[in-house]
């Protein structure tokens, strides 16, 4: 039985830092610790980017979103320039939210006291502190996180010393521009909430080692192979005839091919992680995104959308022939989320249960060692 006094401890790292062939996966109490959480917290999201959702989901001036990540309230709302900015969902008073959930406004009113925001943050009223002694609005607007966009979709920093978005994608415009995700549409959007590391969930998604079991009565066997990366991301690409959004016996009622695909594109489907917690799946017909809201060590939101181009879900029996596509998903995601749980009830960070990793793994040992490097000094 092991005791964990310090789990930052290089030294308890050693293994995890071999070569894949010698290595082993990261110790159990990554996954359980509070310690580690809060050292991730603190040295991966709150330095990189984030990912914030599509743009389409704030379609128009007014338009707001709210969620917690990492233990933070976050405020996105399309401002009267068009463009999207983010925000500490945090009243500058005395903390109380300003927003709840989604919807379209043009202020923000804090429900405790009434003090007042436009969306791009200033503070606008605040009853109740004319009499207090150089008290200025102009000093209390909501405090901002960087908001950037790619491609349709919109992602955020909290640290404003973090490279620009472009740098920290590198390389993964190459592999993916060719699917047009900017002429696609969000066609649905869901959510589970999981007793789960996101890194288990991250880990999990980026090797085909488990599908033959985890995924036999859906998917099944995926020879995926790794893709050339720079910037903070990694993938795999699966090389197959037709689309891999739907089911086999479903294939004959696939929808027709984005038009302009190139390279590996044409050829199969990519799986992307765009590092630290959000995943793309893209085939020859469609997308999809998976992104992970941690909030706890053994809690994690995730989301999953479904992209379609423009053109394909404006065919006038969209609703019916898209079915298969959301039975496919329906299928394989909870199998994943289950294996997830599964996997979490059985770490314990009193004993180092891991053993090696397989040759199927290699961006398990990847992932691993990006999570170290920041994390442990």
């Amino acid at each position: 039985m092991l005791t964990i006094s310090n789990v930052l401890d290089r030294s308890l790292y050693e293994a995890a830092r071999l070569p894949l062939l010698e290595a082993e996966p990261l110790p159990p109490w990554c996954y359980t610790s509070d310690d580690f959480y809060k050292a991730e917290v603190e040295n991966i999201f709150l330095k990189t980017w984030n990912f914030g959702g599509r743009v389409e989901m704030l379609p128009e001036t007014g338009s707001y979103m709210t969620f917690s990540f990492v233990g933070i309230p976050l405020l996105f709302v399309r401002d009267r320039d068009g463009k999207i900015k983010g925000f500490l969902n945090s009243c500058r008073h005395r903390g109380t939210p300003v927003a709840l959930g989604c919807g379209k406004s043009q202020m923000f009113s804090c429900p405790y006291h009434a003090w007042t925001f436009a969306t791009d943050g200033r503070l606008v009223s605040a009853p109740g502190m004319q009499d207090v002694p150089n008290f200025k609005l102009r000093d209390h607007a909501l405090i901002p996180v960087r908001v950037d966009t790619w491609k349709g979709f919109f992602f955020f920093a909290f640290d404003e010393k973090a490279p620009p978005l472009s740098t920290h994608l590198g390389n993964i415009g190459e592999h993916l521009d060719s699917y047009g995700f900017d002429d696609m549409v969000m066609t649905r959007r869901v959510e589970w909430d999981l007793k789960s590391n996101w890194k288990a969930y991250v880990e999990n998604a980026m090797e085909a080692y488990h599908t033959p079991t985890v995924h036999k009565d859906s998917i099944g066997l995926q020879v995926c192979n790794v893709v050339d990366s720079t910037g903070q991301w990694l993938g795999l690409h699966e090389e197959h005839d037709g689309t891999e959004a739907v089911l086999d016996d479903d294939a004959s009622r696939a929808f027709p091919f984005i038009k302009g695909l190139n390279g590996l594109a044409a050829k199969g489907t990519y799986f992307a992680l765009i590092y630290p917690s959000t995943m793309l799946g893209c085939t020859r017909d469609c997308a999809w995104w998976i992104e992970l809201q941690p909030s706890g060590p053994a809690r994690t939101k995730v989301i999953s959308g479904s992209m379609f181009p423009k053109s394909t879900a404006a065919l006038p029996d969209f609703e019916q022939r898209v079915q298969p596509y959301y039975r496919r998903w329906d299928k394989s995601l909870p199998e994943d989320n289950r294996v997830s749980e599964l996997q979490q009830e059985g770490l314990t960070p009193y004993f180092k249960t891991s053993s090696r990793l397989s040759t199927l793994e290699p961006l398990v040992h990847t992932i691993g060692n990006w999570v170290l490097d920041r994390v442990v000094k």
